[in-house]
């Protein structure tokens, strides 16, 4: 809002502080005249008291006026009251007119205070505005407050120094995480050929030999997915890389179709063109990974409902399986690397990285990840994209 203006219902904190400037100033504006209008009111009412009366007009015995007439007396003393009234009628008038003054001016100091905090803040409502807009994708932004070196520009530059840190902290952790990925895949591929070689000598092998080979074999696959997660989650959370205009729904039936095991998979396909802006490897694992997510975590003979759904602005992703029931605390956890909701939805696979994937994929498009546990049993989950117009003739609503 502008400097000035009516505040807004929205932004509580920053009106509060703007209210308590606003406050205090007027407040110590009426404050000081009240104490003046009291001093007016002392030193009027002192000259008024100090006015002669009739009694005090020197029309007693022994005065200069002893010999006067009767009716210059009189006179005198009904002029000397007449000069009293109208000394009393100026001090009330000056009083009520100070009064009126001071509430006008009161109610003026409170547009004048909330102009003035608003001056003040306005810098600090930058910063935060600045601030707000700062995420994990751009931390290489600046506030770069300018002006004077007072408190404020001091508090930009912490703030700054802080992002520096964070940046480098970021960047740190995913380059640790790609080089290990990368790192780890060359001793893997090295036991996997070690394997095959053993698997592929001439002759008979030992029942023990095959078994154990096999069950290498799996693990090493379960690794080499591992990797392949954390290598997809770090470049979620490093770039948006080759963005392109997606058609979510043509994902989905992909990944549908690409299911083997045995569940029943639906796809409420209401808005087969709608298209989100992004990069397709990313926005493919998406789908895949909320599609594999309900399939491996169902129960038997278990079914799993795809919806799409898409207005003007958005896409909005709706993945629904049934399953064991879970809380809401449970649902809550399963975003974070590693956690599978409890044994109960480990299901004998899965790193745990499918639905922090998921998450990931989301805000680095900018888009809103909800998960609902289903009061019999099973995940609701849904995502909503900012929509892209598509090419001409395509649909634009459901």
């Amino acid at each position: 809002m502008t400097d000035g203006g009516v505040p807004p219902l929205r932004g509580r904190r920053r009106r509060s502080v703007r209210w308590r400037f606003t406050s205090l100033y007027a407040g110590l504006f009426l404050a000081s005249g009240v104490v003046m209008l009291a001093v007016v009111a002392a030193f009027a009412g002192g000259s008024l008291d100090a006015a002669p009366g009739p009694e005090s007009s020197g029309t007693g015995p022994g005065s200069d006026w002893e010999g006067a007439p009767a009716a210059a007396l009189e006179r005198i003393a009904a002029l000397e009251h007449q000069l009293a009234a109208a000394q009393d009628r100026q001090t009330r008038q000056l009083l009520l007119g100070s009064a009126v003054g001071l509430l006008v001016m009161g109610a003026l100091s409170l547009l004048l205070g909330w102009y003035a905090a608003g001056r003040v803040l306005r810098p600090l409502s930058a910063m935060t505005t600045a601030t707000r807009r700062i995420s994990a994708d751009n931390l290489h932004e600046r506030l770069a407050v300018g002006g004077p070196h007072d408190e404020l520009r001091d508090l930009g530059d912490t703030i700054d120094e802080l992002l520096t840190r964070l940046e480098g902290s970021f960047a740190a952790q995913r380059r640790f995480v790609a080089d290990a990925s990368h790192e780890l895949r060359t001793p893997l591929a090295t036991m996997r050929a070690a394997v095959d070689v053993t698997l592929a000598k001439p002759g008979p092998l030992p029942d023990q030999t095959r078994v154990l080979a096999g069950r290498v074999r799996t693990e090493l696959d379960q690794v080499d997915s591992l990797l392949d997660g954390l290598l997809t989650l770090a470049r979620a959370q490093h770039e948006l890389p080759d963005p392109e205009a997606v058609p979510l729904g043509r994902l989905a039936a992909d990944a549908l179709a690409a299911q083997r095991q045995p569940v029943e998979r639906t796809l409420d396909d209401g808005a087969p063109e709608a298209r989100v802006r992004g990069n397709r490897t990313l926005l493919r694992r998406l789908v895949e990974n909320l599609v594999d997510n309900a399939v491996v975590h169902n129960e038997p003979g278990g079914w799993v409902l795809v919806r799409l759904r898409a207005d003007t602005a958005a896409v909005e992703l709706v993945v629904e399986n049934g399953g064991k029931v879970l809380s809401t605390d449970q649902a809550a956890e399963l975003t974070r690397p590693f956690r599978r909701g409890g044994p109960g939805r480990t299901g004998g696979t899965g790193s745990g990285l499918g639905l922090a994937i998921v998450a990931a994929v989301t805000e680095a498009h900018g888009g809103r990840l909800v998960l609902h546990p289903r009061e019999d049993g099973g995940l609701r989950v849904a995502v909503t994209l900012p929509r892209t117009p598509g090419p001409a003739g395509e649909g634009e609503t459901a």
